[in-house]
């Protein structure tokens, strides 16, 4: 048996290709990704260690619970720290985020990226200058060698930056190397001397960190002991350099966690998809080999050995298309790092680094797929009684099966509704998403188990426009509906992939919507100014913006935490006489009036304390002094207006260190170019401040909707891949079984030209079908998702995308035809007489 199962194999190597190439690309996708992100991870940990070479002890300060505030890294500490037994060297270290701009004047990188710190004394061990000279005052900097590639920056060069205030033109003085993993991810480190960095960071006599190198032969445990010691109790907070690595490198593996998750996901989906592939392709290969395995069976086969002979089969596809998608994936990892570096991702070097358990996850994937897919026709083959083989009595499932099967079908389809529906009602976006993913997976299980049903009066459908190719079309739809079940498995692939894709879609456009809407509703003013890194805003930048002629109304929001009800509350601050005219914010209860000790407070803190109109209460501001506040009015929230507002006049004595997140403006003459470098120019043109009208803040969400659904849609493209393959598959293979009937059509006058179109059009018609019920599954999928988005974003509601969703069945119909090319060109080539002596 195990002999005539590998013949079975050699004889049908043609037929197996496409299951190959199906678990291949899976296979592929999986190691690839395993190859990629341990590859990626073990470069940063490689990097993170050595990133930490020059530290044995780091040293910060501690929080001290008697005076309630932290203690501070002086240089008095630090000359501690230095003549402390066993300490080789002692640096101090202070950090903080700075904006860079390149060359044309655009910020360098996104906000945190970009950090400042110190290069100490003339010869930092952690930054070796490889042009140049270290910085000396303030009018030097250093950069990395990283961001000097990418921004052209020389030795000499004059940069513009900002440090949380204003711009700053100094002449770079060197260019270093560091190991700092921050650089090696992509970010930017610019080095000021100790004293400049100090100063532009509002730290003159303090430090972040004192880095503490050992005397050789010191251990880190010995040097720490030291350290506690010689240095007054609970003054700072030790960690080694090991510790430090070790953190780091923890960082980086959580956060390869969750691209290893995505990208796993999506490989699982073509798995998946190709799971359908698989069982159809063995299926068909088990129904044209019927007479084989009963003959089989009538010379003492059992049903086990019958079994055992299409498993062995799937066993020998399996490991080829495996030990292939491996190597595939090997190569995958290798590119994907590749093309990352390319798009500017800048991962540290390192070896590719391909696992043990990265070759073991491959192959056991594949076989255990192909294996599983192949079980179910196997076991039906060794069901077949040998007579009923021979005459070909098995063929059509039988009225019970398909009774059962809808039954089946209808069940768990309308189960998966009720949780979805029953999901969408609990108005917990948080809870309700396993119930939804439950109900999903059951919805699409049950579709999939109706397939078959759904068929034929879908397909039907498609007759008056197949009416129009004559003979070729109304045998197109004959062939489509013939077999059921093989039409469900075919198109079944391509309705995941399009279930997902556009349910994605559907929720992202409504997304998008309802931040357009929000923005254009809530906000009159022309301009939102705040800083590039997510930072606060110095209170000067509201009276540079207001001095700017043509401007006729400025507020800023800024946040001051306080107390109320003995509850941690958020308050902010903004001007009250302007305020009003630069939002606009539905009330619903009271008047909008902000000004001295009247608030506004918005429906969910009202709620919560049981305020309304007129309500008074005590809050507990920064300062520990107590201000009695009156409820104005009670407004409706939104992601960008929340909590409770108050004046600022009333705010700004009792904060100690005022910042604004932004800056609305207002002016007489609308959003322009002239009027939006006008506020620019007043601000320095900083590249750490950016001036943004409605219509930048939505395309700057809009852009990151779109790379988001960019990159599912990448991802999701292997399995609509798979499903193209599983399309080729099933029309090749039912070429072959209707040989004879194509050459009994060619002998009554259909010539190849209408062969090849009625292969076509079967194909485009599968294709179409798999695409509406993918496209009808992803709106309802879509809508869902958009009920649980609509508890959290109010002015979220439905908005189908009509434009992509035509797309997806253009896409879907372009499958169909490309998909037929091989087979409809097999079926035209078949030889009439021989076709017709076809059994």
């Amino acid at each position: 048996m195990l002999r005539t199962a590998l013949r079975n194999v050699l004889a049908h190597k043609a037929r197996l290709l496409m299951t190959v190439l199906a678990v291949m690309l899976g296979v592929a996708f999986v190691s690839g990704t395993l190859v990629f992100t341990n590859t990626v991870s073990a470069a940063y940990e490689k990097s993170s260690a050595k990133g930490f070479d020059q530290v044995d002890v780091s040293l910060t300060a501690s929080w001290n619970e008697e005076d309630e505030e932290e203690t501070e890294l002086t240089p008095a500490l630090l000359g501690q720290v230095t003549r402390t037994d066993g300490v080789a060297s002692a640096i101090g270290s202070v950090t903080a985020s700075v904006a860079l701009a390149d060359k044309n004047g655009d910020p360098v990188g996104n906000g945190w990226q970009v950090r400042g710190s110190n290069y100490w004394g003339t010869d930092d061990p952690r930054y070796p200058i490889t042009a140049g000279h270290a910085p000396k005052g303030a009018g030097e900097v250093a950069l990395d060698a990283q961001t000097a590639d990418r921004t052209g920056y020389r030795v000499g060069d004059t940069v513009r930056m900002s440090v949380d205030g204003p711009v700053l033109t100094p002449t770079v003085s060197g260019i270093f190397s560091t190991d700092d993993g921050n650089v090696a991810a992509g970010g930017t480190l610019a080095l000021f001397d100790t004293a400049t960095a100090q100063k532009l960071f509002d730290q003159q006599g303090t430090y972040d960190e004192i880095i503490v190198k050992a005397d050789p032969g010191v251990g880190e445990s010995a040097l720490t002991a030291a350290l506690g010691k010689a240095l007054p109790k609970d003054t700072v907070e030790m960690t080694t350099g090991a510790e430090l690595a070790a953190e780091q490198a923890e960082m980086t593996a959580s956060s390869m966690d969750s691209l290893k998750q995505t990208l796993l996901v999506a490989a699982g989906l073509s798995l998946f998809v190709g799971t359908f592939l698989i069982a159809n392709t063995f299926t068909m290969l088990v129904a044209q080999r019927t007479k084989e395995l009963a003959l089989l069976r009538a010379v003492g086969a059992s049903r086990r050995q019958v079994t055992r002979s299409v498993l062995f089969e799937a066993l020998v596809v399996g490991t080829v298309a495996a030990v292939a998608g491996l190597l595939a994936g090997i190569g995958i990892g290798a590119g994907l790092r590749a093309l990352m570096d390319s798009l500017g991702a800048n991962f540290p070097d390192g070896p590719l680094v391909i696992g043990g358990s990265t070759v073991v996850a491959a192959l056991a994937v594949g076989v255990l797929i192909t294996v599983l897919a192949a079980w179910l026709p196997g076991r039906r083959a060794a069901k077949i009684p040998p007579v009923a083989a021979m005459n070909s009595l098995h063929a059509k499932p039988t009225t019970r099966s398909l009774v059962l099967r809808n039954t089946l079908g209808s069940l768990i389809t309308a189960a998966g509704v009720a949780v979805v529906l029953a999901a969408t009602a609990a108005g917990d976006a948080t809870g309700a998403q396993g119930p939804m993913a439950l109900g999903a997976g059951l919805v699409v299980i049950g579709v999939f188990v109706l397939t078959p049903l759904l068929s034929r009066p879908l397909i039907a459908a498609s007759a008056p426009v197949l009416r129009i190719f004559g003979v070729s079309g109304k045998l197109a739809r004959q062939n489509a509906v013939r077999n059921p079940r093989r039409t469900a498995a075919t198109a079944s692939a391509l309705m995941i992939g399009l279930t997902l894709i556009t349910g994605m879609t559907v929720a992202a456009t409504g997304v998008q919507n309802a931040i357009d809407k929000m923005a254009s509703d809530s906000i009159k003013a022309d301009y939102v100014v705040s800083m590039a890194n997510g930072g606060y805003l110095s209170p000067d930048v509201e009276q540079d913006l207001a001095a700017v002629d043509g401007v006729t109304a400025v507020s800023p929001m800024r946040s001051s935490y306080s107390t109320v009800d003995d509850r941690d509350t958020s308050l902010t601050g903004v001007t009250g006489s302007t305020f009003g005219k630069l939002t606009d914010l539905p009330v619903t209860d009271g008047a909008f009036e902000i000004a001295g000790t009247r608030v506004v407070v918005d429906e969910e803190t009202a709620k919560e304390h049981g305020w309304k109109s007129g309500s008074a209460f005590t809050a507990v501001l920064e300062d520990d002094a107590k201000q009695k506040l009156t409820v104005a009015g009670v407004y409706e929230p939104n992601e960008m207006f929340r909590g409770i507002m108050l004046d600022l006049a009333t705010l700004a004595p009792h904060q100690e260190e005022p910042g604004d997140m932004n800056v609305m403006v207002k002016t007489d003459g609308g959003t322009s170019e002239a009027a939006k470098d006008a506020l620019a120019a007043a601000l320095g043109d900083s590249p750490a401040i950016v001036v943004q009208d409605k219509q930048d803040i939505s395309e700057g969400i809009a852009q990151m909707i779109t790379l988001m659904l960019n990159i599912l849609y990448g991802l999701l493209a292997m399995a609509v891949i798979v499903a193209v393959l599983g399309v080729v598959n099933t029309l090749a293979m039912s070429v072959f079984e209707r040989s004879q009937e194509i050459g009994m059509l060619r002998a009554v006058g259909l010539d190849r030209k209408g062969i090849k179109r009625m292969v076509r059009l079967e194909s485009l018609v599968i294709s179409l079908f798999g695409a509406v019920l993918g496209i009808g599954l992803g709106v309802f999928f879509g809508w869902a998702a958009g009920e649980l988005v609509g508890t959290e974003l109010a002015t979220y509601e439905l908005v189908l995308p009509w434009g992509r969703i035509g797309i997806f069945l253009l896409l879907a119909a372009l499958v169909g035809v490309l998909a037929a090319l091989w087979p409809a060109r097999r079926a035209a080539r078949l030889n009439l007489l021989t076709a017709i002596k076809t059994e």
